[in-house]
């Protein structure tokens, strides 16, 4: 048995019932995604287009893709013919950009919106206070769909420090779904990573993106 299908046994394993697993394949190849896949991955989640429209070219559709990293605006033509759902949503802007492609493609396109739980200035993400009238105004849109949210929370060796900022964005995950916005579903709570998925499934993540547990130290090309 090869180590990513023996990582992927364990978490899977450890992973309750319910829970969607994302493996972060940022820098891993094909042939290692492959092998995720053939140990029960059924979303691969990217950070780079162009990286990861090779993978998608030589992988196909066996599983479904989802980006996970920046989203330029200029790129959004190459990710929505390919991609089933982009989690890092965080701007009007680029809401209308992937609107205006996913009607050329005659797709309704899934997203999440991007928290960023921690109020962090380098990085991307809306802040908690604006989000609840971001997503208002991306309803207005007739091909995209917010189906949830997602967050990083600040990356700290501990993964008991990431714990407040996953309950500030399932808070706000709750007040949104009880606002019943039109044209939007919160269905999905993207939050957790490798060193902290366990804590953000239980306060309350029901997706989980996972790349380092799953394929062992990133090898950057």
């Amino acid at each position: 048995m090869n180590d990513i299908k023996r990582n992927l046994e364990k978490i899977l394993s450890e992973i309750p019932e319910g829970i969607e697993l994302v493996a972060a394949a940022k820098s891993r190849t094909a042939e290692e995604i492959l092998q995720a896949i053939e140990a029960g991955v059924k979303i691969i989640g990217e950070n780079y287009v162009q990286e990861s429209l090779k993978k998608i070219e030589k992988i196909g559709h066996k599983v479904r893709w989802h980006f996970i990293g920046h989203l330029q605006t200029n790129k959004v033509k190459y990710v929505i013919p390919v991609y089933d759902m982009i989690e890092t949503v965080d701007s009007f802007k680029l809401a209308k950009e992937i609107d205006k492609h996913a009607k050329k493609n005659n797709k309704i396109m899934p997203v999440l919106i991007e928290i960023n739980s921690g109020k962090e200035p380098q990085k991307f993400g809306i802040i908690p206070e604006d989000a609840e009238n971001l997503i208002k105004e991306i309803s207005t849109l007739s091909n995209i769909k917010v189906m949830g949210l997602m967050t990083m929370g600040p990356f700290t060796g501990d993964p008991e420090k990431a714990r407040p900022y996953f309950i500030v964005t399932q808070k706000l995950f709750d007040k949104i779904s009880d606002r019943n916005i039109p044209n939007v579903e919160m269905k999905y709570l993207s939050m957790g990573m490798s060193n902290s998925y366990k804590i953000a499934i239980e306060e309350g993540a029901n997706m989980v993106r996972i790349g380092t547990k799953i394929f062992g130290e990133r090898k950057y090309i």
